[in-house]
């Protein structure tokens, strides 16, 4: 068959609040149209038209050149959805053509063939989801009735069609739809459906760019160990935690092992450096520094970089303090200055070592941080 593709890709995100057209923002470090690419180059069409945002033509028209390897064109967005479709339909020479919108760039390739692969025997064929909360009908606030979510589906894109019957129905209608479907359906036209994915979801609002972040954006992570003896003096402070029975332990600031070694984990895995190249002794405002202000100035470098902490997880070694007793406090504590969930565990070197005699405390940090952007 022979298939094109219409990528509506002209939104300006206004409900996501991004300062850019929706299609332009990134997750794991890809664009949302970078990421529809991937699926649409693997599905292959005979052409690719992607309707884009009219101020940023030439960025498109870049971003799609290193990203698509087939044949494509830009078209410019129109006053409306339903017009951008227009204008992206305009230059479509395929007998069929799968509509679909940029902002459900996460739908696979195999979403893509089982349109085109019901439109042999149909002339309308959109994806659909099954609801799974209860609906109700509603006027202003006053619930009317509860509806038979049984009937009742989720559509989604790529939707397919014969090419020309869509745009001889696009130009005789002044009505707007929400969808091109609707639009044939209301001309007569029997719509047939495929099944959905999850995964096709669509990025309108920032929770909904937070999932996309959340299920489909980059990952890095970053190890960290840190050292350091008891000295003669002072009060230990360690996971940002006093533990007045023992003394400091020795180092440019106050020693605190666990901090030291989730700081140098985070660093690590967003390509930073380490602690001593950020906070070491040609850094004399930080001397003495608590642990808690070195993770706290780490975490605005990652930020600045476009990564959030997911999670972190710290070995202890030492004979000295017992973690036991205060390992749950100790991982609220933490988890409060990381702003994410840290897990801790302890153990000992079994007799080996500096630490086997409680001269000193090693920690030991692994960081999961997320790509934002």
């Amino acid at each position: 068959m022979n298939v094109a593709v219409v990528l509506v890709a002209a939104g300006k995100g206004e409900r996501l609040g991004a300062g850019i057209p929706k299609a332009l923002v990134k997750v794991g470090g890809k664009s949302l149209l970078e990421h529809a690419l991937i699926s649409i180059q693997e599905f292959n069409p005979a052409q690719l038209v992607v309707v884009a945002h009219e101020d940023h033509l030439a960025e498109f028209e870049e971003q799609v050149s290193a990203n698509y390897e087939g044949r494509f064109a830009i078209a410019p967005g129109g006053n409306s959805r339903q017009g951008s479709v227009a204008n992206g339909l305009a230059l479509v020479t395929e007998d069929l053509v799968l509509v679909h919108d940029a902002a459900r760039c996460f739908a696979s390739a195999q979403l893509f063939r089982n349109v085109a692969s019901a439109l042999s025997t149909s002339e309308v064929v959109i994806p659909l989801m099954p609801v799974a909360d209860t609906v109700k009908r509603v006027s202003g606030s006053k619930i009317l009735g509860t509806e038979d979510r049984s009937a009742l589906r989720l559509s989604q894109t790529p939707q397919g069609f014969r090419t020309e019957v869509l745009k001889t129905a696009i130009a005789q209608t002044s009505e707007e739809f929400t969808d091109e479907a609707a639009l044939m359906q209301s001309l007569g036209f029997e719509v047939e459906s495929v099944s959905g994915e999850a995964t096709a979801f669509k990025v309108t609002t920032a929770a909904d760019l937070d999932r996309a972040r959340g299920d489909f954006g980059a990952r890095a992570t970053g190890i960290g160990t840190d050292a350091h003896r008891f000295s003669e003096s002072g009060e230990l402070v360690l996971g940002c935690l006093v533990w007045p029975e023992l003394p400091k332990l020795e180092g440019h600031s106050d020693g605190d092992s666990i901090a030291h070694a989730i700081v140098d984990a985070l660093l690590s895995a967003a390509k930073l450096g380490d602690i001593g190249s950020n906070f070491g002794v040609d850094r004399p405002e930080f001397a003495g520094a608590s642990g808690e202000v070195f993770v706290t100035e780490t975490l605005k470098m990652i930020s600045a970089k476009g990564y959030l902490v997911e999670n972190v997880a710290v070995q202890v070694i030492a004979d000295k303090p017992k973690i036991g007793p205060r390992r749950f406090e100790l991982e609220a504590r933490l988890s409060q200055v990381v702003g994410a969930p840290v897990s801790v565990g302890a153990t000992t070197t079994d007799g080996l070592g500096f630490l086997a005699d409680s001269r000193g405390v090693a920690a030991v940090a692994t960081a999961l941080l997320k790509v934002l952007g």
